[in-house]
């Protein structure tokens, strides 16, 4: 880090296309999906029916996540179904934090009244991004539980009018998937916003070998915190489809 470096809380703008401004967080996150889009159309033509070594070992990866799951989700074929969700949610929150944290990303771009503009910047430290994909991973929840009990059901969830209580619950329910948006979006932005922070702050004062270790750490809290987004909303998809209230009797799809 550069001592003209600066804190700045939202992402910076690097150019316009039209009226849309596209900012570094945001480049970043593009980069991150060409990644995927590269990778998963070099792979696939890779796969083989005797594995090689490399795909052994993902072989195996991709089975202890799936027995992880079942073990959530009570059910082989429900983890297998719901594997991709969670899996490409993990994938793209722990890829676009560790590349966020590559040495000399912040020191890469525009000069301006003496501040750097880096072209890349973590996208979870843009509270846009983290609230994006709060978003979409409640709406994944919320689709999954329409599709395995039902539009009906699930909708009495919130919206029930048998007697004042259960009318009052579902308020309440109502009210915690909003809080299920802030919790997601907030928990992450903040993690890592205050990694960027710290590395900010160290790599000043002592440039030299002593950000290091603050470095491997904030590796690891991108891993944590990935990890923990994608088993929350692996735990919320498990609570979406088990049946509630007098359809109790009913097996999700």
């Amino acid at each position: 880090m550069n001592p003209g470096d600066a804190i700045s809380l939202k992402p910076e703008h690097i150019f316009k296309i039209g009226n849309f401004d596209v900012t570094n967080s945001l480049l970043l996150s593009l980069l991150v999906v060409l990644l995927f889009l590269f990778f998963g159309l070099f792979f696939r033509k890779k796969i083989k029916i005797i594995p090689d070594k490399l795909q052994g070992f993902f072989e195996i990866l991709i089975d202890n996540i799936l027995n992880l799951m079942e073990n959530v989700l009570g059910s082989r074929a429900l983890a297998e179904k719901y594997l991709p969700y969670v899996a490409s949610i993990f994938l793209f929150v722990i890829t676009s934090n560790w590349l966020g944290l590559l040495p000399g990303l912040g020191v890469i771009g525009l000069k301006e009244h003496g501040l750097i503009v880096p072209f890349l910047r973590s996208p979870a430290s843009d509270l846009n991004f983290t609230l994006a994909l709060a978003l979409t991973a409640v709406m994944i929840i919320n689709v999954v539980a329409v599709r395995s009990l039902g539009l009906r059901i699930h909708l009495r969830k919130f919206f029930n009018f048998q007697n004042p209580i259960k009318f009052f619950v579902g308020i309440l329910e109502l009210i915690s998937e909003g809080a299920k948006i802030v919790s997601f979006s907030f928990r992450l932005f903040g993690n890592v916003f205050a990694g960027e922070v710290l590395l900010l702050v160290v790599g000043v004062l002592v440039p030299y070998l002593i950000p290091v270790p603050f470095l491997l750490m904030e590796f690891f809290v991108g891993f944590i915190q990935a990890f923990i987004f994608a088993m929350l909303t692996l735990v919320f998809i498990a609570v979406a489809i088990e049946p509630h209230g007098e359809d109790g009797k009913m097996t999700a799809r």
